[in-house]
This record gives C-alpha cells, structure tokens and sequence, in this order.
C-alpha cells in the first residue's frame, strides 16, 4: 500500500463529497491514506458526521492539530500529497509560504522537494479568476512542480485521484 497524504480545506461540498468521493476511492485503489484537513474543515466534517467514516478509511489519526513537543509524529512522510479540496485561501497560502495550520504545515515542508509528488485540486468561483494575484499563485505552485487543477463544478472530485500515481506495494 502506498502512503497517500489526503489534505482537506473548507469549501462547499466537502461535508458530503470528501469521504465519498476522494477518500473511500483512493483507499479503494490501494492507498494508504494519512489524512490532515485544515481546522475549519475538520469543524465541518465533524459537525456533518463524517468524521468516523473518514477514520474508518485509514489506520492513521485523522489530524487537523499540530502535535505538542515530544509526542511522536501521527503519520509517516507520504511520498504523495494530494490536497482536495483546496480553498483559494489555502493556495494563496501555500503558495507564499504561509503555515498557519497543521495542513499547510505539511504541504509547506515538502514543496519543491523533487522527490515529493503534489497535486493540488482547487474549487474556487469564477470570480476568483479576476483577482490579479490568482494566476500568480497558481503559477507559484507550478513552478515548484505541483500538478494544479480545477474541481469542476457538477462533476465527481474522484476524477482528480487519476492524477496520482499507481499505488505500490
């Protein structure tokens, strides 16, 4: 089983789509899931109920915290990180370095790392795309080697999981 890095943000959709649609799939193609959302999405998941059938998915704790000094580390380092969905605040984020939660923190530490596969599946409005810094952070991750898409609207988020690489062992 390969070590997949499942990272969820806040945005619309997630309290019924994450665990459906992104986490039950990948752990059904061998995947090996350490999952860490961001503490606004692990409100959300929490308050819809999703939490234990996330957990179900995985032997590792689901995280949304950072540990506290010498306790041990939850999740091995994942070779793969697929962060979906992710919000526009956590790619402009991400993008600048910014680390303010355990998710980011993650994602953050293994950007540009050659041996480290991103992929990053955004779900932002149309609007968001008239905003001058948008493209550049996009542009950022792209050029650190991150595989950016679009969450399409009205479509499955699963189709974002043939992005990652066959899983091994």
């Amino acid at each position: 089983m390969s070590l997949l890095g499942l990272i969820g943000s806040s945005c619309g959709g997630l309290d019924t789509r994450f665990r459906a649609e992104l986490a039950a799939p990948a752990a059904a193609r061998g995947h090996r899931l350490a999952v860490t959302l961001t503490p606004t999405a692990h409100r959300w998941l929490d308050a819809a109920g999703e939490l234990d059938g996330l957990a179900a998915l995985t032997d590792l704790p689901v995280r949304s915290a950072s540990r506290l000094p010498g306790e041990p580390r939850p999740h091995p380092d994942p070779p793969v990180f697929l962060f979906a969905p992710a919000s526009a605040n956590s790619v402009a984020k991400l993008a600048l370095g910014i680390a303010d939660n355990q998710a980011l923190t993650a994602l953050g530490d293994v950007l540009g790392d050659p041996a480290v596969t991103i992929i990053v599946g955004y779900q932002v409005t149309d609007a968001r795309f008239r905003h001058p810094a948008w493209r550049r952070h996009l542009d950022t991750l792209a050029e650190a080697g991150v595989r950016v898409r679009r969450l399409e609207y009205g479509k499955p988020w699963s189709q974002i999981l043939d992005l990652l690489p066959a899983p091994t062992g």
